[in-house]
């Protein structure tokens, strides 16, 4: 489905945002960030909490254009992540994709069972959203000036 068909399908909604709203999210992401590296955690809840980061990141970007998923919907991870080529650009497909299936594990590490992520999957995955959080930071100075951050 593309985006105009999430829009006819009422899981995805037209709402305006704004600074204070994109600020806040970014916030997020980068705590996410600080504290998938704390140590002390298991690598599943490393995992976890890196992965909000991305998703966070991804709300950023449908938020920005104005666009959030419907609230209490079933998906509405799976959502953001699927519509985020759109949105951004083809150049995050693959990303996309990546966090589509860290989407998978961190729901199995969180409800499932134990010993999910690996040591090098956190690695991987920390140093990916980092640098998401950077094209994400890029995407907003060219798209929506008006939210990026002045720092």
């Amino acid at each position: 489905m593309r985006l105009q068909d999430w829009l006819a399908s009422g899981d995805l909604l037209r709402r305006p945002s704004n600074r204070g709203e994109i600020t806040r999210l970014l916030e997020v992401a980068r705590r996410d960030l600080a504290d998938a590296a704390a140590s002390g955690l298991s690598l599943d809840r490393q995992f976890a909490i890196a992965y909000e980061g991305a998703y966070s990141l991804a709300i950023v970007a449908l938020r920005a254009e104005g666009y959030r998923t419907r609230s209490g919907a079933a998906g509405h991870h799976w959502l953001a992540f699927a519509v985020l080529p759109e949105i951004v650009g083809e150049t995050v497909a693959a990303r996309a994709r990546y966090y589509q299936s860290c989407r998978r594990k961190r729901h199995q590490a969180t409800y499932e069972q134990i010993g999910v992520a690996t040591e090098a999957e956190v690695r991987e995955l920390v140093a990916d959203v980092e640098a998401f959080r950077e094209e994400v930071l890029a995407w907003l100075r060219q798209h929506h000036p008006e939210f990026a951050p002045t720092k």
